[in-house]
């Protein structure tokens, strides 16, 4: 999907954190970071995709704000993730929605994320932005 917008500043350091149902603490996962500097500097997804170093900059945006952190692994990581893809018949494409969704299960925080695929995880408190009401 090609637009003529480019990302706001302000979007992911400000609006989303009044909604009730965001966090209290925010975790910016690896793989979600990545995923957002590969689309925001894809020129398939944006007619002026950001630069790299403005793409880097607004996930510097992110992680500086006041409710946000850069979640990592735990010694428990490794145990969650391989129990989920052994529950749950993980396989392929649904891998990297198995390792979201066990760092968000390790730290006992919610995922926020429009993909459906999140609710075959029922450890996983998994928030639908689009379904919440505000």
């Amino acid at each position: 999907m090609r637009s003529d917008s480019r990302w706001p500043r302000s979007r992911a350091s400000g609006r989303h954190l009044r909604r009730p149902w965001w966090p209290r603490h925010a975790p910016l996962q690896p793989p979600s970071i990545e995923w957002a500097l590969r689309i925001a500097t894809n020129p398939r997804a944006f007619d002026r995709p950001l630069s790299a170093d403005e793409a880097a900059r607004q996930v510097e945006e992110w992680l500086e704000a006041p409710r946000a952190w850069a979640a990592q692994p735990s010694a428990a990581f490794d145990d969650v993730f391989l129990k989920l893809v052994r529950r749950y018949n993980v396989t392929a494409g649904l891998m990297t929605d198995a390792q979201l969704a066990a760092l968000a299960v390790d730290h006992g925080v919610p995922l926020i994320s429009t993909d459906a695929d999140f609710a075959r995880f029922s450890e996983l408190n998994w928030i639908n932005p689009l379904t919440v009401d505000d």
